[in-house]
């Protein structure tokens, strides 16, 4: 069965969507499975979440729809159907929902139907942990900032290039035939400085309910995808370069270190004979006088 971690492994994939609940703008990301759900909620101030299994999901399913007797695979694929066209932009006329704050968490209510019959459903979320808002926000958010950073430089490089054959176009006495297409030679100094006197101010004021396009979202799960994939060669590895068994660590412990003493003794032994019965032991020989060297004129 799919546990609450691969749940949380689907939902990182997932991109963030801008929604809307009354007038509140918030940034979720929802993963729906047979064996339950997690639904992650931002208005960029807080971050909330809500990690429920099937168990939880028939229990509640009971309390709120008593009239409805389906099995919670019907209430997990109904949710589903719910929430994916809200998270695409595309939400269900026939459905409501509203959120209220309390001090420990973020409640979304749904109201619409199944089989005929009023469905309604509550998520109840609480604070999600630091690791989860690191996961999920701000280490894509990282990379993306790092990838988009690096499209721009190449973007730059090539508007150079483009200049340069431009240049090279007008010197060998090429002219346009429309003078409106005319344009003035690539500076990124002055590139820049337009971009963050005209161009952020009005970024900054959209709103944070824009935080995510489409083009980001594609990016975003570009980006998580890449993750995924380097944790899993990370688990891999680790798994296939394991520490060894207790088992034959028991079996074969290392002998310890020879102490100094040890060394020396292994050594003489290992340079003087031993001697057998048969044989008398050797007497220290005298040191033997050094021969003079005969030189020519000797």
């Amino acid at each position: 069965m799919e546990g609450s971690e691969e749940l949380e492994s689907s939902l990182l994939t997932q991109p963030w969507a801008s929604v809307c609940f009354g007038e509140s703008a918030f940034l979720a990301k929802a993963c729906f499975r047979d064996t339950g759900y997690i639904l992650l909620i931002s208005d960029l101030s807080s971050v909330w979440y809500e990690s429920a299994d099937a168990e939880a999901v028939g229990q509640r399913s009971k309390e709120l729809n008593k009239r409805l007797t389906v099995p919670v695979s019907s209430f997990l694929h109904r949710l589903c159907n719910l929430m994916c066209p809200l998270l695409a932009g595309q939400p269900d006329a026939a459905t409501s929902f509203s959120c209220h704050r309390a001090a420990g968490g973020l409640s979304l209510h749904v109201k619409s139907e199944l089989s005929g019959l009023p469905f309604y459903w509550d998520f109840h979320c609480c604070p999600a942990p630091v690791e989860m808002v690191s996961r999920h926000l701000v280490r894509p958010l990282i990379r993306m900032s790092l990838a988009l950073q690096y499209q721009v430089q190449e973007l730059t490089s090539l508007l150079l290039q483009k200049d340069a054959e431009i240049e090279d176009y007008r010197e060998s006495g090429a002219a346009l035939s429309r003078d409106r297409l005319r344009t003035e030679p690539f500076q990124e100094k002055m590139f820049q400085q337009n971009f963050m006197a005209e161009s952020l101010p009005q970024i900054c004021g959209a709103g944070e309910g824009q935080a995510f396009a489409s083009a980001l979202q594609q990016l975003y799960t570009a980006v998580t995808q890449q993750e995924a994939k380097q944790a899993r060669k990370r688990q891999h590895s680790e798994d296939t370069e394991g520490p060894a068994p207790a088992a034959e660590t028991a079996e074969h412990p290392s002998p310890p270190p020879p102490s100094q003493e040890d060394e020396t003794a292994s050594s003489s032994e290992g340079t003087t004979p031993a001697s057998s019965p048969a044989q008398k032991p050797r007497l220290p020989a005298a040191k033997a006088k050094p021969k003079k060297a005969k030189g020519l004129f000797s």
